[in-house]
């Protein structure tokens, strides 16, 4: 019993010795790339402490005013300015007198957001049981369906909008493929995984009575996987609100393509303006998707 004990806490400690070892060495890996990354992309303190303070020269021109043409910009700050009227340099009437244009290009991003979203849930919904290893699919059709997925998703949506435009001319149609094509791989590999997660039981009772890979699909699957299938393309909405006010960066559609001509031109009440509608209705989408999530997943359990 002795020997037997001593040969225990030696092995024990010998592997206790190699998890330490492991630990450490992989601990210093770590280390040692997030170095590596800090280096490569110059992410000093030191740039940091520097570059702060100069956050502040936006709001100061911002909130200044230039006397005369040719003068220098003054701050002046004051309560009758920031309430002034539509022609009252610094009021935030004078950052928002072009809301009916902003409103219409908001508007335009909001639809190619829905149009996106639907198209690449869509797409994602039809691709994603192919794609799940656990639906019996041919190992060929599954990888090459995987793989279409990861391509779709790994091309930077900027990059697919700045290609699309060539053949679609600028416009929002080219921003909507680009978000499309790029929702379709995100949620397609969502779905796959919800799909691989999900319970086997109802599948497999369909297949023992006769049922196709179709009625399996539509009867052992969906009705468990709809929920949270739901909920992704909700936050994928979400998301592609914001993406799609980038694409005007290069001239697909929408709010991005005025945001970056006001930028262009260092005009930084409409700048502002811009920021501020975009934060706006962009957290009134979230709070409005998470709600209706909420609901629907109440609906479910109910």
């Amino acid at each position: 019993m002795s020997a037997s004990l001593d040969l225990f806490e030696t092995r024990y400690a010998a592997l206790r010795r190699k998890r330490r070892t492991t630990t450490l060495l992989g601990a210093a890996i770590f280390v040692l790339l997030v170095l590596c990354a800090i280096f490569d992309t110059e992410f000093y303190p030191s740039k940091l402490l520097a570059g702060i303070p100069k956050i502040g020269e936006y709001f100061d021109k911002l909130f200044s005013v230039a006397p005369a043409r040719g003068q220098p910009r003054v701050a002046v700050l004051a309560w009758d300015h920031l309430f002034g009227g539509i022609d009252e340099a610094q009021s935030v009437a004078y950052w928002f007198y072009r809301f009916g244009t902003y409103a219409s290009l908001l508007w335009q991003t909001i639809q190619m957001a829905f149009v996106s979203t639907i198209m690449g849930a869509t797409i994602g919904f039809a691709l994603s049981f192919p794609a799940a290893r656990n639906l019996g699919t041919p190992k060929l059709v599954r990888l090459a369906t995987r793989r279409a997925l990861e391509v779709a998703r790994s091309v930077p949506q900027v990059v697919l909008a700045f290609i699309l435009i060539w053949p679609f001319s600028i416009g929002p149609l080219a921003g909507i493929l680009a978000i499309g094509i790029h929702t379709a791989g995100a949620l397609g590999k969502l779905f796959s995984e919800i799909n691989e997660n999900a319970d086997m039981r109802p599948a497999d009772g369909i297949a023992a009575v006769g049922g196709g890979w179709l009625a399996v699909v539509r009867y052992g699957f969906v009705p468990q996987v709809l929920p949270n299938f739901v909920s992704y393309a909700l936050l994928r909405f979400e998301i592609n609100v914001r993406s799609s006010t980038i694409m005007g960066f290069v001239g697909a559609g929408g709010i991005g393509q005025e945001f970056r001509r006001v930028i262009s031109f260092n005009i930084y009440e409409e700048v502002s303006a811009i920021a501020i509608l975009i934060v706006v209705i962009v957290s009134v989408l979230d709070l409005t998707s998470e709600r209706v999530r909420a609901r629907f997943m109440a609906a479910r359990t109910a």
